[in-house]
């Protein structure tokens, strides 16, 4: 019996680790070029979180800066209400350029991001696998330098996260707004 269990768990891990590798990331990730001012053009996740607040959320800022440590600060700005929300998130660096974890302080969330496919001037295209006591969720998230992307990233975005798992109603290409966008400077 407990070593059913264990060969249980064991494969539940395996699985585990081969979902987190099947994500790609960016060949010759250049970290550098990745800083600065992105808008997050769309956004795709299975999580409850997102389907519940999906009717609500509109396009926002994020800025990219790196650390003295080499970690990225990833600051965004969004509208919620009639208010600009800020939210501070730190990517701790990996052995493997390009692939980030991050724990959220209030949720307790395990984060593992890979930034999978990005030219550094139009978009950037981020996968992440979240882990947390109640289970797991995945979220893509495709950054532009401008407020507007080419129907082919689009198209691209919506490829990738189907391949992750999402459904159409997973995926949403979030509505454009002027507010909370000067904030972010």
């Amino acid at each position: 019996m407990q070593a059913t269990l264990l060969s249980i768990l064991g494969l539940a891990l395996l699985g585990t680790l081969h979902a987190q590798d099947s994500i790609p990331v960016q060949t010759d990730f250049q970290q550098d070029k990745l800083t600065g001012k992105w808008y997050t053009i769309g956004l795709a996740s299975n999580s409850n979180w997102f389907k519940e607040k999906r009717h609500l959320m509109k396009m926002c800022t994020t800025i990219i800066s790196t650390t003295a440590e080499g970690n990225l600060e990833v600051t965004s700005t969004y509208p919620k209400g009639d208010q600009c929300m800020t939210r501070n998130s730190l990517y701790t660096k990996t052995e493997q350029p390009g692939r980030f974890s991050y724990t959220s302080p209030r949720w307790g969330s395990k984060h593992n991001i890979h930034v999978v496919d990005t030219n550094y001037e139009e978009y950037a295209l981020v996968a992440t696998q979240i882990s947390k006591s109640t289970g797991s969720s995945t979220m893509v998230l495709l950054y532009s330098r401008t407020k507007e992307l080419s129907p082919e990233h689009l198209e691209m975005f919506t490829r990738f996260s189907r391949e992750q798992g999402l459904t159409d109603d997973e995926i949403l290409i979030l509505p454009q707004t002027d507010k909370c966008m000067a904030d972010a400077a």
